[in-house]
């Protein structure tokens, strides 16, 4: 498949600078769909401004948030009203994180920063047997159904960010504040190495340039 002409994409990044809106939250509701009704405890890993963690916090009696980010975590912490069951940790991951067991472990576009089996390793050491691990990924595109993906993204991405906006120019959310990177990791090969460590995982490519991967530990 051609990629898209460069003055086209540079019309699309003009119209999404304008216009912007957080892919990444697109999926917390989602992520919520894979939990159970009520559970103990949840770990949030690259937490960010902490909007995924208090969402979580109607589900888990604590939430504990970690981010590398001493900024974004101090603005988690000013976000968050002090009755939310919540608790933010600036330290890196996968060594940093607490020992846990949670019984819910999300991390939403971060494990693409991270040396991708030690961090799979460090969520199903700190899993609670029953628990459940939710990632939504970034993965580097190469296939034609990684593409294809890609190209019916682009005018889904357009009306979003009309909807989301109401069609006017807005700043940026602040959870997309964050430092980011380019993934490395091809969707093959995330399955083969996140099966490896997490058998029986289910991971599906998504769109807007994401997958996603649910696990339950027995």
């Amino acid at each position: 498949m051609m990629p898209l002409p460069r003055r086209v994409l540079r019309a699309l990044d003009r119209f999404h600078a304008a216009r912007p809106w957080d892919h990444n939250a697109h999926f917390h509701r989602w992520i919520l769909r894979q939990l159970p009704g009520r559970v103990g405890s949840a770990l949030d890993v690259g937490c960010g401004s902490g909007d995924l963690a208090r969402l979580l916090a109607g589900r888990a009696e604590r939430v504990h948030g970690v981010d590398a980010d001493r900024a974004i975590i101090a603005r988690a912490r000013e976000l968050t009203p002090t009755a939310v069951p919540v608790t933010y940790t600036v330290a890196d991951a996968p060594a940093g994180l607490p020992a846990g067991p949670y019984d819910v472990i999300t991390c939403v576009a971060v494990v693409h920063h991270l040396p991708f089996t030690e961090a799979l390793e460090a969520f199903r050491a700190r899993l609670a047997p029953g628990g459940t691990l939710v990632i939504v990924g970034v993965a580097r595109e190469r296939t034609p159904v990684d593409h294809l993906l890609g190209v019916a993204s682009i005018p889904l991405n357009i009306v979003m960010a009309l909807l989301k906006n109401r069609g006017r120019q807005v700043s940026r959310p602040v959870a997309m504040t964050a430092r980011t990177r380019p993934a490395d990791m091809t969707f093959p090969e995330i399955v083969r190495e996140a099966r490896t460590v997490l058998p029986g995982a289910r991971l599906r490519r998504r769109l807007f340039w994401r997958h996603t991967l649910v696990w339950h530990r027995r």
